[in-house]
Formats: C-alpha cells, sequence, structure tokens
C-alpha cells in the first residue's frame, strides 16, 4: 500500500511534499548506503558470491558505473541485473500522458515542457513503481530504430512536421528513462548500435535521424556476456568498453552446499498427496555430477555448465520417484540411483562436448562416466574406503555367491528386503545413511551401494534394458 507521501495527483500538490529530483545513480547511490547501514541482505536468492562478486557489484553502484557482467551460461547475470531495482525507490513521480517517464522538474521534450507550461500546478503526476523502471533485451537483432527511436510514418500523417520532435517514435532506452536498462549477450551486438551506446553513456543524449535536439537521458545501463566473445578481438568496439565503469566477473559455486541450496530454490516441485524424499546422498550425487561437469575435459568448459543442469535433473530425478510412486502405490515417492538413468532427456541438452574430443565419444558415454565419477565421490566421502575395505570385500563376494543382484526404477520397494537377505553385508552401511525400517528408504539406499561399488571397480553391472544386473567384476 501507498504511503502519504504518495498521494500528491498534481505538480502543485508534489510541490507541497518537498519532493525533489535526484538522478537515478545518485538515487541508487543512497538506497545502498541506507541498506548497508541497516545491515539488510543485498541480494536475496543469489547465492556464493557474498565474499566474491556482491562487493564489487555494491562498489559499481556507489560509484554510479555502467557494468558489464562477464560469465559463463547459468551463473546468475540476468537475476543480478534484475535484482538492482530493488535499489530504487519504491515509487517516484513522473508526468502522466507523456511518451516517456519524465520527471516533472526535470523534463525535456517538447511534449512535456509545452504540458508544463500550459496546466502549471495541474499538471497531472503519476507514481511510477520501481518494478517499472526495467527494461531488458538481447542483443542478437537489435537495431538502432529498436533501440533509440526512428521517423514514425502515422504521426507524418497526422500533421507532425518531418523536422520536429513530434513525428518520432521513441525506442526502448528512452522509453525506460529513470529506469535501468539491461542488454543480454552484448558481443552480439550490431557495431552500429555499439556507437550509438556509447554516446549514449558518454553523453547522455540521443539522436535520432541527425534531429538537432537534446535529448539527455538518465538511465543506468547494464551489460552481460560470456567472457570468452566479451575478450575475442573484434566483437566489442574499443570505445564502448572504454564507457564501461565496471566489469564484473562471475562465477559458479565453489562448493556443493550453495550448488544445492540454489537447486533447492529454483527446482519446480509440485505439489502432491504422495510425499516426496530426496535422501541427503541423492542430493549430493545430484550436484556432484554438475561439479564433475565443470570440469570434465570432454566437455566444452568456454560454454560452461549451467546451474540449470542440476534444477532440470533434479526435477526429472523427482518426477521419476513420484511416478513409480503413483504406477506401484507406494506411500512415499522416495529418489533412488536408478532414477539417474532417466535424466539423460534433460541433462544432454545443457552440456556441449568438447569439439577436440576423439568422435567416438558420445554425450551417452561422457554422461554416464560423470555419474559413475559423481558416485564414487560421494561415497568415499559417506564412508572411509580404507576402513570399510573389508566389508566392500565381503559384499562383493556376498554378490558372487548369489551369482546376481536385480534393481530397477521400476521394482516395489519391498523386494530390496530380498536382497538385504542375500546380501547382509550391505545393512551396516545403509544403516548409518537412512532409516532402516523403511522400505522406500533402504531401496534408495541399497542402490546407492551398488552404484557405488560399480563405480569403484568392485562390482561390474549389466543393462538389460532397465533392468541393472550386478554381479561380481570377474563375470565379465
Amino acid at each position: 500500500m501507498k504511503s502519504e507521501k504518495y498521494k500528491a495527483k498534481t505538480l502543485g500538490e508534489l510541490k507541497k511534499t518537498g519532493y525533489k529530483y535526484i538522478p537515478i545513480r545518485e538515487e541508487i547511490r543512497n538506497n545502498v548506503i541506507q541498506k548497508l547501514k541497516n545491515k539488510e541482505q543485498l541480494f536475496p536468492g543469489i547465492h556464493g558470491y557474498e565474499e566474491s562478486v556482491e562487493p564489487q557489484i555494491i562498489h559499481s553502484l556507489l560509484s554510479g558505473h555502467h557494468t558489464v557482467f562477464l560469465g559463463e551460461k547459468g551463473q546468475a547475470k540476468s537475476r543480478i541485473m534484475r535484482s538492482i531495482t530493488s535499489f530504487l525507490d519504491e515509487y517516484i513521480p513522473v508526468i502522466d500522458g507523456t511518451d516517456v517517464y519524465e520527471d516533472p522538474f526535470a523534463c525535456f521534450s517538447i511534449q512535456a515542457k509545452k504540458m508544463v507550461e500550459s496546466m502549471k500546478d495541474e499538471l497531472p503526476i503519476r507514481w511510477l513503481h520501481r518494478s517499472e523502471r526495467y527494461g531488458e533485451r538481447l542483443s542478437a537483432g537489435l537495431k538502432i530504430s529498436d533501440l533509440i527511436g526512428d521517423i514514425d510514418p502515422s504521426k507524418i500523417i497526422s500533421g507532425s512536421p518531418l523536422n520536429s520532435e513530434g513525428a518520432l517514435h521513441f525506442g526502448i532506452i528512452p522509453r525506460t528513462n529513470r529506469g535501468i536498462f539491461a542488454i543480454n549477450e552484448l558481443p552480439d551486438l550490431d557495431y552500429l548500435v555499439q556507437v550509438a551506446l556509447f554516446n549514449i553513456m558518454e553523453e547522455g543524449d540521443i539522436q535520432i535521424r541527425g534531429f538537432p535536439f537534446q535529448f539527455p537521458l538518465d538511465v543506468l545501463i547494464l551489460f552481460s556476456a560470456n567472457p570468452g566473445d566479451y575478450s575475442r578481438s573484434g566483437k566489442i568496439i574499443p570505445q564502448l568498453k572504454d564507457r564501461m565503469g565496471s566489469e564484473i566477473r562471475t562465477h559458479y559455486p565453489l562448493d556443493r552446499k550453495t550448488s544445492l541450496t540454489i537447486t533447492r530454490q529454483e527446482a519446480f516441485l509440485p505439489e502432491s498427496e504422495i510425499p516426496l524424499v530426496f535422501p541427503s546422498f541423492m542430493e549430493d550425487i545430484n550436484e556432484e555430477l554438475t561439479r564433475q561437469a565443470r570440469s570434465s575435459r570432454f566437455i566444452n568448459q568456454r560454454s560452461g555448465v549451467s546451474a540449470r543442469f542440476s534444477v532440470a535433473n533434479f526435477e526429472t530425478l523427482a518426477a521419476s520417484a513420484m511416478r513409480r510412486a503413483l504406477l506401484l502405490n507406494e506411500k512415499k515417492a522416495v529418489v533412488r540411483p536408478t532414477d539417474m538413468g532417466n535424466i539423460f532427456s534433460s541433462a544432454l541438452g545443457k552440456i556441449e562436448l568438447d569439439p577436440y574430443r576423439d568422435e567416438a565419444v558420445t554425450e551417452y558415454h561422457v554422461l554416464s562416466g560423470l555419474i559413475e565419477q559423481a558416485f564414487s565421490v560421494c561415497f568415499s566421502e559417506k564412508f572411509n574406503s580404507a576402513q570399510i575395505e573389508s566389508k566392500i570385500d565381503g559384499i562383493a563376494r556376498e554378490i558372487e555367491s548369489c551369482r546376481s543382484v536385480e534393481a530397477s526404477d521400476m521394482m516395489p520397494s519391498p523386494e530390496y528386503r530380498l536382497i538385504l537377505k542375500n546380501v547382509p553385508g550391505l545393512f551396516d552401511l545403509i544403516s548409518s545413511l537412512i532409516d532402516i525400517h523403511d522400505d522406500h528408504e533402504v531401496a534408495s539406499a541399497v542402490e546407492f551401494i551398488l552404484e557405488s561399488l560399480v563405480a569403484l571397480k568392485k562390482i561390474s553391472r549389466k543393462k538389460s534394458g532397465k533392468l541393472n544386473q550386478f554381479r561380481s567384476v570377474d563375470r565379465y
């Protein structure tokens, strides 16, 4: 609900409130200072940047800089740019009825000046919310006419002289006056548009078709770009780079805990009557898979592996568990390691293989190998392999004695009790992970141990459709 001070509806009423025009970069600086004094959380929903990226953003905002954010895909560049609107005043007054947002005490268009002159204190005012003061566009295909403006034939037909301001249609940036404008994927921007932009950033005004009038803009401009493309010679004209106040480099989460926090925040998990349970080891495996992908020599690291890789796989794992519970009438949907076999649909489109790899190595081979690495890492974290070596060897012998152990993503949970009966060595390991009295969690934990032992080359696995057969190594 608006405060009392926002009730002014005319210029005369606004004058009585003592309102003064403040340029947007000064407005942002004042609000940043106030939030810092109040020890407020500055970037809610953005994790892992507290000690690295956030201080640089604060420095940029306090300096009033136009800024470019450099980072690979899925590093929250767009989210950061959108979050900067939180440093704007909640509402500001603008003239009601003009083509662009103009402060009544700092108007510049002929249209606004005529309204002020003719209406004086009766000039209508409307209060602009901070959410309306942000504009964003992709650079690909963006033209000068889109960004700045052009002659409007309809206005000429209606009688406006061709050489007058009244004949113009204003573009995106003028219409974002008194606000923040962001451009994604800056290196894809046409050279002519880049020239127009550095003039706006340096002089604060625009020129449309050479019309001789000053249009001073009050706007903060932000950009995002992939660092490889941004630094490539010829992609960005030197004059535009020179006008950038700050270049801020983003990064992927530095630890798995931060990655998991982001995944939980972003994942879409619809509510259901059947409770969904994500065992901690399965959350760890999903995040470790992403971390392994970000260091794999088979994946193009210049392209990066987005946080959306983790999120999409997390959602697919949850969907697989929910489908199983619904089809088998189980009371809980507990995510299992065999559900990892269903993430290929969500994962393969989000990784780009290294173009210089052996062509025989497919996306399927790479992802399968990364999944095994993730199991190996997470198992080693849960258990000290040196201390439980004898138990692992005992489990391998028990599996050999019963020839094979079978599991699948559609096997009913109670059937895993039979595996425990045939391979009792599993009991000691899974009892430290889950509630041993819960069949659904037992099923997930048993699969975790079996898949991990495959990754550690202690046992082998043969796939037959959806069925996984676990056997001793020497059977192959």
